[in-house]
């Protein structure tokens, strides 16, 4: 009793430490097999369900070591080799890289018998968001429209069975594999914008990056759009206590759990920031005049879109819980400290300063 006491001391500690939250005793282990594991959400995936004391399999190409101790590492390939797998049986599996529609027919075909619960990370994505007709950027949504049940996009008027499929639709054809083949006994998380330390997109990382900077920062339209973000450590420790619990269902999996504005994100990303900086709110008009593009010249921003503020009650009242703005701010501007100059130097998503300024003064002298 003294050995497994200290054992499990040891292991909470190590994770505290490594900034993972336990929530909890985990309950009876679990052989939990990963496809994927090694990329932005899959390393803090596994080192989680480790640390509560499960057994974890990975199978992924092999490109990407794992340092993690105790984990299993199976070679195989989405496309075209899955021999790795054969014979094999899990209680679980949780299926994180599936942006293509084909790898999960077959992971599911194949492992329909070899596990009891399939968990599928898909995506927002899946929504039909058009039908609604929000083509006005001055549209607030005061609340969310989109529940697990609203109508997903189906295929483009040119789709062949078996072709590739644009994201949103690859997404919604994996869940129909996936409810088929394990009907009653799967999940679909479906995320939206995924962040925190580690991404590589940048997609947040701009905002808490470019208020470090200090100075005048351009802040894109009306404050009070919505937007919504997810923690990739909320979002993959929920996951596996869902897989603890074999919990099933649709839930949609982004956040926080109450109505967030731009406006109260940059605010909360700012409180966590001390460099002195002020935001300048420039209009959409005004942007779109400049050429200036929602979500890419400046991310997380699309004035009135739907999927910035889906409802997620489903998965609040099924345990998953949000870090703060602010901790999320600051552990990714910390991580992204660490990163090489290049990455840094040459961000996927976001402005340049140059053009910053360049907006910044033409706003001002048309004010």
């Amino acid at each position: 009793m003294m050995t497994t006491t200290r054992r499990q001391f040891v292991k909470a500690a190590a994770v505290l430490g490594s900034g993972l939250t336990l929530c909890g005793a985990a309950p009876s282990p679990k052989r939990l097999l990963i496809l994927g594991g090694t990329g932005f959400i899959g390393p803090n995936m596994v080192r989680y369900a480790v640390a509560r004391g499960h057994q974890v399999t990975i199978f992924t190409r092999g490109r990407t070591k794992l340092d993690i101790p105790g984990v299993e590492h199976l070679i195989g390939d989405r496309n075209d080799d899955h021999s790795a797998l054969e014979g094999r049986t899990w209680d679980v599996v949780l299926d994180n890289n599936s942006r293509d529609y084909r790898w999960v027919r077959t992971s599911t075909e194949l492992l329909k018998s070899a596990a009891r619960h399939y968990i599928l990370v898909s995506s927002i994505s899946v929504y039909d968001n058009e039908m609604l007709g929000y083509d006005d950027k001055d549209t607030v949504l005061a609340s969310p429209v989109i529940g697990e049940s609203f109508r997903r996009v189906g295929p483009p008027a040119d789709w062949v069975e078996g072709d590739e499929a644009p994201y949103g639709f690859t997404k919604a054809l994996a869940e129909d594999a996936v409810h088929q083949v394990f009907a009653g006994r799967s999940t679909i998380v479906r995320p939206g914008l995924i962040v925190g330390p580690g991404d590589p997109t940048d997609r947040f990382t701009y905002w808490p990056v470019r208020l470090d900077e200090g100075g005048e920062v351009l802040a894109p339209g009306n404050p009070n759009h919505s937007n919504q973000i997810i923690d990739q450590r909320d979002l993959t420790e929920w996951i596996v206590r869902l897989a603890e619990e074999e919990t099933r269902g649709d839930f949609n999996a982004t956040g926080p759990a109450d109505r967030l504005s731009m406006g109260s994100m940059l605010e909360q990303i700012g409180g966590a920031i001390e460099t002195p900086h002020s935001l300048t709110w420039v209009s959409e008009d005004f942007l779109q005049k400049q050429d200036v593009a929602p979500w890419t010249d400046l991310p997380t921003w699309i004035p009135g879109d739907p999927l910035s503020y889906v409802n997620v009650s489903k998965a609040t009242a099924a345990g998953l819980s949000h870090r703060s703005i602010a901790t999320i701010a600051r552990d990714t501007l910390e991580w992204d400290k660490t990163r090489p100059a290049e990455e840094r130097q040459n961000r996927q998503f976001g402005m340049s300063r140059a053009r910053e300024s360049e907006l910044l003064e033409a706003w001002h002298e048309n004010e």
